[in-house]
C-alpha cells in the first residue's frame, strides 16, 4: 500500500475514533501507531475517562474478529489462553479456545486479576501463539492487545509485574476531558451509547496492508542511533534503577516507524522518536526510592520528566534530519 493511501486511511480511522473519543487526539494517535506497529497498548487512568470507549473504538474501525476480557480476581488463566475439554462422544480431548484468540483482544481492568492470570498474557503477547497441556496454537493474524487499568494506588488492583509491562508496546493516559469536551459529551450521550453509531472503514486486509507498509518505513542508521542512545541513557540515570531493555529499543524504533507512516513520510524523523519516547518507554522504568522522595510526586510524572531530560540531552547523529 502507498503511504500516501496509508496515511488517508489512518486519517479515516481517526475521525471515527474521535466522533466518541472527543478532544483526545494525542491519545488517539499514538493508539492507531501502536496497531499499525503491531504491538499492544496499555491504557492507564482513573475509572471513568473513556479508557475502555478507546479500546472499543478503534476495535470498531477495523473490520476484524475482537474479543473483550473483564478481568476479575476470580478470572482463571484458562479463560484468557484457552482449555482442553474432553469429548466423550469421539473419545479424545478438544481444544477449546479461550479469549485472546481473535485479532483484537480488549483487557478491561487487567490489573484487576491475580498475577497467574495477567502472566497468562505473556506468551500471547511476545509469540503470538498459546500453549495448553504441551499443544502449541497460533493466534490470529494480525494481533494486539489493548488492555485498560486503574492506577495502582487504587483498592483491588495488583500491580503488573516489569516482565509484562515490558511486553506493551507503548502506555497512555487519557486525562479528564476539557470543559467543552465534556459538556459535548452530554449532548452526544443523551439518547445512545456513541459506539452504536460507528462502524469499521477498514477492512482486516486494509489493515494488514498498512501494517506492511508502515513496517517499510527507512529508519536510518542516525535514526537507529539515536534510538539505543536515549535507552542507554536510561540505564545509567541517577533517578533510574530500572532502565529500557533491548525490546524497548526495538519497539521504539518500530513506532517511530508508524508514527512516520501515519504522516505519508517514507522515513522516520527524530521528531518521530521525540513524539513517542515517552509512552514506549516510561511504563518500562523504574525510579528510585530517592528520586520518588526527592521530587515528592507518583511515579508516572517523575519517569515522564526523566525521560524528556535524557532526550533534551541526547545529541542527534550526523545523517539524521534535525528537530524540526
Amino acid at each position: 500500500m502507498p503511504l500516501g493511501e496509508l496515511a488517508s486511511r489512518a486519517a479515516q480511522i481517526m475521525a471515527n475514533v474521535e466522533s466518541v473519543i472527543d478532544g483526545k487526539h494525542i491519545a488517539v494517535r499514538t493508539a492507531l501507531t501502536v496497531l499499525l506497529a503491531q504491538g499492544h497498548l496499555l491504557i492507564e487512568d482513573v475509572p471513568g475517562v473513556g479508557k475502555t470507549m478507546l479500546a472499543k473504538a478503534l476495535a470498531a474501525s477495523v473490520d476484524c474478529s475482537v474479543s473483550r476480557i473483564q478481568f476479575t480476581p476470580d478470572l482463571l488463566p484458562s479463560d484468557v489462553t484457552g482449555v482442553s475439554i474432553f469429548n466423550q462422544a469421539e473419545r479424545r480431548f478438544e481444544f477449546k479456545p479461550g479469549a485472546v484468540f481473535a485479532n483484537i483482544v480488549i483487557g478491561d481492568e487487567i490489573n484487576r486479576a491475580s498475577p497467574k492470570t495477567q502472566s497468562a498474557l505473556l506468551e500471547c503477547m511476545e509469540e503470538n501463539q498459546v500453549t495448553v497441556d504441551g499443544t502449541t496454537y497460533p493466534l490470529a493474524s494480525p494481533f494486539t492487545v489493548v488492555a485498560t487499568q486503574n492506577p495502582i494506588e487504587m483498592e483491588g488492583t495488583y500491580a503488573l509485574p516489569e516482565a509484562q509491562r515490558d511486553r506493551f508496546m507503548a502506555r497512555i493516559s487519557m486525562g479528564y476531558p476539557d470543559m467543552e469536551s465534556e459538556l459535548a459529551m452530554l449532548d452526544a450521550r443523551d439518547t445512545s451509547s456513541p459506539l452504536s453509531r460507528i462502524g469499521a472503514v477498514v477492512s482486516g486486509e486494509e489493515l494488514q496492508a498498512m501494517m506492511r507498509a508502515a513496517r517499510g518505513v527507512y529508519a536510518s542508521p542516525g535514526i537507529k542511533e539515536y534510538a539505543v542512545s536515549i535507552a542507554r541513557a536510561t540505564r545509567d540515570d541517577r533517578d533510574l534503577r530500572l532502565g529500557a531493555s533491548p525490546r524497548a529499543t526495538l519497539q521504539l524504533v518500530r513506532a517511530a516507524k508508524a508514527h512516520a507512516a501515519l504522516q505519508g513520510r517514507e522515513f522516520v524523523l527524530p521528531d518521530d522518536i521525540d513524539e513517542i519516547v515517552v509512552s514506549v518507554l516510561g511504563h518500562r522504568l523504574v525510579p528510585t526510592s530517592r528520586a520518588l522522595g526527592h521530587h515528592h510526586q507518583d511515579s508516572a510524572p517523575l519517569i515522564d520528566e526523566v525521560v524528556r531530560r535524557i532526550v533534551a540531552a541526547t545529541p542527534i547523529p550526523l545523517g539524521s534530519t534535525q528537530r524540526s
